[in-house]
């Protein structure tokens, strides 16, 4: 299956989180972060990551005792097709609308600010 037209659901995000962030992991680390947050029974768990391994979200390396898995796509990926699916269906298409209604939610610090602003200054002289 091609992941990169997969949409995880919000239980497989915050695994992808995991792998990102921590690199990879048995069922049993995912688990144990997964439950600082919420109450999440073990076989939820390992069911979810065989489900996203079928999905070809993760990769499971079977060498061991304990199953390692590991993201099988980037967050930079992941992040793109996400908010490309929202542009598309909950801003019609704009961008700008995108980007006020988050700037507008989220209290953006100086350097946040500043980094958009040199983000921008770089997409006008690449026209």
């Amino acid at each position: 299956m091609n992941n990169s037209k997969v949409k995880p659901t919000a239980s497989e995000l915050e695994i992808l989180n995991i792998l990102w962030s921590k690199g990879p992991s048995t069922v049993r680390e995912i688990h144990e972060v997964l439950e600082l947050n919420k109450d999440a029974g073990y076989t939820t768990t390992l069911k979810l990551m065989q489900i996203m391994n079928e999905k070809s979200l993760v990769k499971r390396d079977e060498t061991s005792k304990s199953h390692v898995y590991s993201a099988n796509v980037s967050k930079e990926l992941m992040q793109g097709q996400m908010v490309k699916g929202m542009i598309d269906t909950m801003f019609n298409g704009s961008a700008s609308q995108l980007v006020m209604q988050a700037l507008g939610n989220h209290k953006a610090d100086a350097k946040e600010l500043d980094e958009i602003r040199k983000y921008l200054d770089l997409m006008d002289n690449k026209k």
